[in-house]
Order: structure tokens, then sequence, then C-alpha cells
């Protein structure tokens, strides 16, 4: 995982996830403080400051791996919550990429 985009530092930016030997991004929907929480966790921050929808640090390009995300905020990797699947974000764009601010 990474935060990508402007201003991608200090655990600020788009979410990016790596599966399938590729970068991709993760949509908006069902996106809350939660799963900011798990990213921020999994990147050593000390603990989200707020979620970020509607491409709020540019849109990504690839494909848009998960959707649908529904952390509770206790789990230590992104991939221990439950989602829809990946590749399964029917409807999503990439005006709708998740990001995070830590």
């Amino acid at each position: 995982m990474r935060p990508a985009g402007i201003p991608n530092r200090n655990g600020t930016g788009r979410v990016e996830v790596y599966h399938n030997a590729k970068w991709g991004t993760i949509c908006d929907r069902d996106w809350d403080r939660e799963d900011a929480e798990v990213v921020c966790r999994e990147l050593g921050m000390i603990k989200a400051i707020h979620e970020t929808r509607k491409a709020k640090f540019g849109l990504g390009y690839g494909p848009i791996w998960l959707s649908g995300m529904q952390c509770t905020g206790k789990e230590n990797s992104l991939l221990e919550c439950k989602h829809d699947g990946w590749g399964q974000a029917s409807g999503c764009t990439h005006k709708d990429d998740a990001g995070v601010k830590c």
C-alpha cells in the first residue's frame, strides 16, 4: 500500500494497493474513518485525521482494485477488512478514488 497523488507526504494522499503485480486504487464507496484508520496504521502513522473521497488527491490510473471496504478500524492491514472483492468495483471510476490524511 502507498499514499499517492498530491501532496503524498506524511501519510497523506490517494490510497493505492498492489495486487497481481499492478498498483491500483480503491473506490470511495463505503469509504469511512475506520478504513482510513487501518490505512494509517499500516503506513506506520499514529492515526487517521480524516478519510477523503472523490479523488481529492488527483485521479489514479490502472485498475480500481477494491470497493465497499468494511473495516472496523481494529485491523492491522487493509487486506484483513471485508470488501466487495478484488476488481469488483462496478460503477466506480477514478473520480471516486479514496484517500487519507494521517
